[in-house]
């Protein structure tokens, strides 16, 4: 899965998710409506036009899946704080019977947005009974069409079942056989149903968990015009005429056609002339969550990749409507680069025949693994090389990495339960859009853009009271809700990162292969994971990673000086900097990368020196450079003398520095929270980052870290105000006058994104040249991003207004005009009173007053804040530490502004 990067919202990517079987943990499940922040419609365009029709009958239809929305400002929907578990058998089904293999016969009609299907599950009974028990979520099942077959029963091999009850809440329905079905022995359970696209609903009758793999053969009937696709590809279509079909017929096809639909159609004649049928090939086996099928008009664009190990050729396919299509080819070409590397890395062949992307329209997830047919939505998978910015090139080659990532890591392998779906996530996020998309795209730097997209995010939420361990118990698959948020991505990605570094990245991906090759076509938990990247590293994995998977929080480690080396402490690192001695029990195995300077002026770093105690001494030379957490692989901060900070930050800032760009990220992130944390002071961050103001690799680090203050420091008095501006124009007016403000298409990444964030002024001025004539041509694509959110941040109605009717999105995309308007100052009061209207999607995160905090708690006193009471505390969690550095800093850093003005003057 990938959720949409909102670059606007802190560039990070936290989750609102509402999953769960009730609104898609599966992918047996259609949606056919964006209220639930979900969507699996797609926008066909009209044969008259070039615009997509976003008309109901034309949106296609897919099977059921988690989906995400993103920004760090709209964070109400994140994850409630867990329930007491329930017993095991009120929330998973019961083990008495296990599907081997699932026979799926569906027909869509787009034109009268219903469908109807026909499953026939082949089932192992492993203890005798009587009772059959399997997820349904609205649907109507037939009764007349259910009946069970065994070989087993004597009396008769076909009995008519009676449907005893279905539990929506649950989503579970059971049929009562007249006779049981003895331990051993096998059936087939037929079920007939339908249903019709208007909202959340399972796309066929299943065991919709994990771990119960089975084979699927699925057939479609769909309109002859339309294009038909699956898991797996088509061995045969054909005309379907359904007057020609009796009922009879092998398979589900006959007993679906003579299937009478209970659900009424108003206005709509279903045609029975102009059908087809397609037939796809038998799956291996896989989870039900990653089934797939889609019907609509679309086109596509193939191209192929050759085995590394088998020498075979695959052919890869991309598909949309005809508007559009031809933004894929970047997406099809990053697919055909990457896959040969992951056959590579992981000694393991892709096993399907082919792999498809399609490309929805209007789909509210980012996107989604199934297994040999990957969706997601326009954002992620297009491309246009005339108006695209760099930014989404980055987007759609790490999305489309990061999904054929899982073809491997979820899909050949799965785990056995949700609680473990933060390792897929985890790992689909580090090896697709760092370790292999560095392999393809070297000069991205994607290890620095991790730092600031995942790490920084996954500390900044651990960091809070309200946070939780990435693996908490998940007793009911309606729970993920509560369970799976940022931390699954970005903290659990953080963490792999550091485990690859400590034990080597070759080794790391040689004890994935072991793991794989292991687990084939099975399922799996993460000590499986250990288990492998044990044997490839001779170290103990499992007791490196225990506290890290299954403890809140993350450590701050106190550096101090001593005679002969340093001296290392950890303890939990809370934003508010007040852990109590009871929050602050966990000892973590922390692999401290230290860096250090020999004789000859070379750096070396030792990755084996692992702190497993709450202190210790370590014997190194001090009048040479020397830093923990070389790279910021560490998911940890690290908290440095005033002294020390200094000479650091003269090392980093000098010509041929020992220091990373990585080092130099970390050295500036560190420095301006634990200072906001009460453990330095905010002035030793600003003369860090007044330091690196001639950074070269990477020219936005000092604008990056100046982002704190922008949130928290706006309702301070004007004349701070004022000398932070002079401040942040002092670090980049240089750069400006260098680089120019036109885009040349031989500049270098860094060069590309420092122009989308130089000059406000340059930027408006050509917002209102285009406002105003309509030419466009100062605006190029790496611009259009900045340039909209700039004329919304400093302009007024008029601008926000154009804006809108410029750069019109879906709904799921609103938080991209919030994030304008959340920065001005006039604006952001107002925009907190739309919140209050609209509570339960956004948060109030960027205030900074304990009035603020106190106005946010009164607010949802009485409101049932079940489904998001954990995003409701770290919202307060991150209000109430903004109040806190405010009151610590506000002299220190008028003091500091003030001086840093006379010094300008001078």
């Amino acid at each position: 899965m990938f959720h949409p990067v909102s670059r606007i919202a802190r560039q990070a990517r936290p989750l609102n998710l509402r999953l769960g079987r009730a609104q898609g943990i599966a992918s047996s499940k259609f949606f056919a409506a964006s209220t639930l922040g979900y969507s699996s419609r797609f926008s066909v365009p009209d044969s008259k036009s070039t615009r997509p029709r976003r008309k109901a009958q034309d949106r296609f239809q897919l099977h059921r899946r988690p989906c995400f929305t993103s920004s760090h400002n709209i964070a109400m929907s994140a994850p409630a704080q867990q329930d007491t578990p329930k017993p095991r058998e009120e929330y998973r089904l019961p083990t008495n019977a296990r599907p081997t293999h699932y026979d799926l016969t569906i027909q869509t009609d787009l034109d009268a947005l219903t469908f109807k299907g026909f499953v026939i599950i082949d089932l192992d009974i492993v203890e005798e009974t009587s009772i059959i028990t399997f997820n349904s979520s609205n649907l109507i099942l037939h009764e007349n069409g259910l009946n069970v077959t065994s070989e087993a029963l004597k009396t008769e091999q076909t009995q008519s079942v009676k449907l005893t009850g279905v539990d929506e809440k649950s989503e579970r329905a059971s049929v009562q056989l007249t006779t049981p079905l003895p331990k051993g022995s096998k059936a087939k359970l037929r079920i007939g149903y339908e249903g019709k696209l208007t909202g959340s609903m399972m796309a066929f009758p299943c065991w919709d968990e994990p771990a119960l793999k089975a084979t699927y053969s699925v057939t479609m009937i769909s309109r002859e015009d339309t294009v038909s696709l699956s898991n797996m590809p088509a061995t045969n279509e054909k005309p379907f005429v359904e007057s020609e079909v009796s009922e009879s017929e092998k398979g589900g096809v006959g007993k679906l056609v003579k299937m009478k639909m209970k659900t009424k159609v108003e206005g709509t004649t279903v045609n029975q002339k102009g059908w087809k049928i397609t037939t796809f090939e038998k799956s291996p086996p896989m989870s039900s969550y990653l089934v797939a099928f889609a019907n609509g008009h679309f086109e596509h664009l193939e191209s192929s990749y050759t085995s590394p190990i088998s020498g075979k050729t695959r052919p890869l396919r991309i598909y949309a409507t005809k508007d559009i299509i031809h933004q894929a080819q970047f997406a099809l070409d990053v697919k055909a680069k990457v896959l040969p590397i992951y056959e590579k890395v992981f000694d393991v062949e892709y096993p399907l025949p082919k792999l498809d992307t399609l490309v929805a329209n209007d789909f509210d997830a980012g996107a989604m693994e199934n297994w040999g047919l990957i969706t997601g939505r326009t954002s992620v998978f297009l491309f246009d090389e005339k108006k695209s910015d760099l930014a989404a090139k980055k987007r759609v080659a790490t999305v489309q990495s990061h999904e054929c990532a899982h073809m491997w890591f979820g899909d050949i392998v799965t785990m056995n339960w949700w609680n473990s779906l933060w390792l897929n996530e985890g790992f689909a996020t580090i090896a697709g859009e760092v370790i292999i998309i560095d392999k393809v795209f070297p000069e991205w730097r994607v290890h620095s853009e991790f730092i600031t997209h995942h790490l920084e995010r996954a500390l900044e939420l651990d960091a809070q009271r309200s946070s939780h361990p990435i693996e908490v118990d998940c007793p009911d698959a309606n729970q993920i809700n509560q369970i799976f948020d940022a931390l699954s991505y970005s903290k659990a990605a953080s963490m792999l990162r550091m485990l690859a570094r400590y034990v080597g990245e070759d080794t790391f991906l040689k004890g994935v292969s072991i793991y794989l090759k292991k687990r084939l076509y099975g399922n799996s938990d993460p000590k499986d994971l250990w288990d492998g990247i044990t044997e490839a590293a001779g170290v103990d994995v499992g007791k490196v990673m225990k506290n890290w998977v299954f403890e809140i929080g993350f450590p701050f480690l106190t550096v101090t000086e001593t005679a002969d080396g340093i001296h290392v402490r950890q303890d939990r690192f809370l934003s508010t900097g007040d852990a109590t001695d009871a929050e602050n029990q966990t000892i973590w195995h922390i692999p401290l990368s230290l860096l250090t300077v020999g004789a000859d002026g070379k750096a070396t770093v030792d990755h084996s020196i692992v702190l497993s105690e709450r202190e210790t001494d370590i014997k190194l030379d001090t009048s040479r450079p020397w830093k923990l957490n070389a790279g910021t692989v560490g998911v940890f901060r690290s908290a440095y003398t005033p002294e020390r900070l200094a000479k650091l930050g003269e090392e980093a800032s000098r010509s041929g520095s020992v220091f990373s760009l990585e080092d130099r990220v970390g050295l500036v992130s560190d420095a301006m929270v634990l200072a906001r944390a009460g453990y330095g002071k905010t002035s030793g961050g600003l003369n860090l980052i007044s330091r690196l103001h001639d950074e070269s690799e990477r020219a936005s680090l000092p604008y990056d870290a100046l982002q704190f203050f922008k949130q928290v420091w706006w309702e301070q008095p004007a004349e701070q105000l004022e000398a932070l501006k002079a401040f942040r124009r002092y670090l980049f007016t240089p750069l400006v006058k260098k680089l120019g403000y036109d885009f040349d298409d031989n500049d270098a990444p860094d060069v590309r994104q420092l122009r989308t964030l130089a000059v406000i002024k340059e930027l408006r001025s050509r917002f209102a040249h285009f406002h105003s004539t309509g030419d466009d041509s100062k605006i190029p694509a790496d611009l259009q991003r900045i340039i909209y959110r700039t004329a919304v941040h400093y302009g007024g109605e008029e601008e926000y207004e154009a804006v809108k009717k410029v750069d019109r999105r879906y709904d799921q995309d609103i938080m991209y005009y919030f994030a304008g308007l959340s920065g001005n100052r006039a604006s952001r009061r107002r925009i907190a009173k739309y919140f209050k209207e609209n509570y339960e999607k956004y948060s109030f995160d960027s205030f900074s007053t304990e009035k603020d905090a106190k106005d946010v708690e009164e607010f949802f006193k009485d409101k049932d804040t079940s489904k998001y009471n954990l995003a409701l505390a770290q919202t307060l969690d991150s209000i109430r530490a903004s109040t806190k550095w405010l009151d610590r800093s506000r002299d220190d850093v008028a003091e500091w502004l003030a001086d840093w003005e006379k010094k300008m003057k001078a």
